[in-house]
């Protein structure tokens, strides 16, 4: 049989299955009330390259998911820089005043975990998206009016607020699209975002460092505006171009649209459901797998803190000036980008989620100990610890992918999708708080701190690979494949736990 005659045969049996949706469950997804509608209005002479499709689906989403993921770095990591353009001494911060203004954009963010959940629950994520975008590009550029600690920790502090959508709805959003292997590429994909605003971050601050002393705004506050206003219009965008749901995209056919929607229906996770099951979320908080993925993002993220907000004052504590020290952290985001693809590809290709985590932690613990023990008359020594540490950001595209892969019921998973990214922002809280500054300038217990949460993070990873490998034996050891899933069960939203065909990735 050709490749368009089986794509016929698939397409035949879309709306097959007329039973009502089991009552337990979470109802009928809107993808399948699409594919019941147009089960008669697919051309089924029109064959469907998905190769081709996959590759003008990312050309239209992709880009936008990692300007926003860019910019929200960017828009975090500029107080990194900032402190070594004289923040510190404009606002007259004093002893852990800096320290504070970093942790408390986590704090915001964190606090608004709870009620993203129901917006995006209620509202499309894409829309979300967008409107919280502009919002936070608005935070960005009001932090430049700051003439004090508590007018820059206000200003931060709804930064981190409006912040606190950008992971889950970008999870969300790339699952609605790619199968679960497919799904690793993309997630890293906009998750360089992070190494390119640390390599953007290192060059702006740079170039607004040489702003003349006759400017009416100082360099780091003509830096807050400008990004500001591109995140705005970078927002806008999202809200105009980036489809609600793969139903919704006026540049795919019917036809594309239902072989999408054939090809990702073996996730078993749905596409849009918005109904709201309150016993999703008791489900979630009694689920071991979201208790070990949480801790594991919680250890990962102290490093990711002291990344964020100290890199560069690590780097210019070790004898380099401002202007110097803004360039020499570049690299950092060099080296970021190389693991985030590294993991991305070679889990397409591979699998093995949990070894590539390990295979990132490995490096960054060597950073740390290189950072903890070599003095900073050393300076090759340290710069080379100080570039490894940032290898741990990669994993956590990783453990976003994994939360998608394996979490179904679409409460369920914009509730976990939430919890972790709001035990991402723990783990930023703690980090910051491990730089003291009666610890000033070689910061020992903050750079200790890196390698002992590292160590701990691959050992919980390894015990969720042992957790998935177990639950995958109590279960049905079927060959799934496409057309097996083109029923109303398979989109009536239940949860990994409902679901008994359900089988966890690791």
């Amino acid at each position: 049989m050709s490749s368009s005659d089986r794509n016929s045969t698939k397409e035949d049996q879309v709306g097959v299955q007329e039973a009502p949706a089991d009552s337990a469950s979470g109802g009928l997804d809107t993808a399948w009330k699409y594919l019941d509608t147009h089960r008669d209005d697919v051309d089924h002479h029109e064959p469907i390259d998905l190769t081709a499709l996959r590759r003008k689906i990312d050309w239209h989403i992709v880009p936008l998911m990692f300007l926003c993921y860019t910019l929200q770095f960017l828009d975090k990591v500029i107080l990194n820089y900032a402190a070594v353009m004289g923040i510190s001494k404009d606002l007259n911060l004093q002893g852990n005043d800096f320290s504070n203004i970093a942790t408390f954009l986590f704090v915001g963010l964190l606090c608004f975990e709870v009620p993203n959940i129901y917006f995006l629950q209620k509202v499309p994520a894409a829309k979300w998206l967008g409107l919280n975008v502009i919002l936070w590009g608005t935070a960005t550029a009001c932090g430049a009016a700051a003439y004090n600690y508590q007018t820059l920790l206000v200003s931060r502090i709804f930064l981190g607020i409006f912040e606190a959508t950008i992971a889950p709805s970008l999870m969300l959003i790339s699952s609605q699209w790619y199968t679960k292997s497919e799904q690793a590429p993309r997630f890293s994909f906009w998750y360089t975002g992070l190494g390119i605003g640390q390599i953007i971050g290192g060059l702006v601050s740079y170039g607004f460092q040489h702003m003349g002393p006759d400017a009416k705004l100082s360099g780091w506050r003509t830096m807050f505006v400008v990004l500001g206003v591109v995140t705005v219009v970078v927002g806008s965008c999202v809200v105009i171009f980036l489809p609600d749901t793969p139903m919704k995209a006026r540049w795919l056919s019917d036809t594309e649209k239902v072989a999408l929607l054939k090809h990702v229906s073996v996730n078993q996770t749905g596409v849009e459901n918005r109904k709201f099951r309150g016993k999703e979320i008791i489900e979630a908080l009694l689920d071991p797998q979201v208790y070990l993925l949480l801790l594991a993002v919680i250890l990962l993220s102290v490093s990711s803190g002291v990344v964020t907000s100290y890199s560069a004052t690590l780097i210019r504590n070790l004898g380099y000036d401002p202007k110097r020290a803004a360039l020499m952290n570049t690299p950092s985001g060099a080296v970021s980008i190389f693991f985030t693809l590294f993991v991305g590809f070679g889990i397409r290709m591979q699998s093995h989620r949990w070894a590539f985590i390990i295979a990132c932690i490995i490096p960054a613990i060597i950073g740390g100990a290189l950072m903890s023990f070599l003095p900073t008359s050393n300076r090759d020594g340290c710069l080379a610890g100080i570039y490894l540490v940032n290898a741990v950001v990669a994993p956590l595209a990783i453990f976003y992918n994994w939360i998608m892969a394996n979490v179904g019921g679409a409460t369920k998973r914009a509730f976990a999708a939430a919890l972790i990214s709001g035990s991402f922002s723990l783990g930023n809280i703690i980090g910051p708080q491990t730089f003291q500054a009666k610890d000033a300038p070689e910061y020992r217990p903050a750079k200790l701190a890196v390698m002992g949460t590292q160590a701990g993070c691959a050992f919980i990873t390894f015990l969720l690979f042992l957790y998935y490998v177990w639950q995958n034996k109590k279960r049905t050891s079927e060959n799934e494949t496409e057309d097996a899933f083109m029923s109303q069960e398979a989109w009536s939203g239940k949860t990994d736990k409902e679901n008994r065909k359900f089988r966890y990735a690791y």
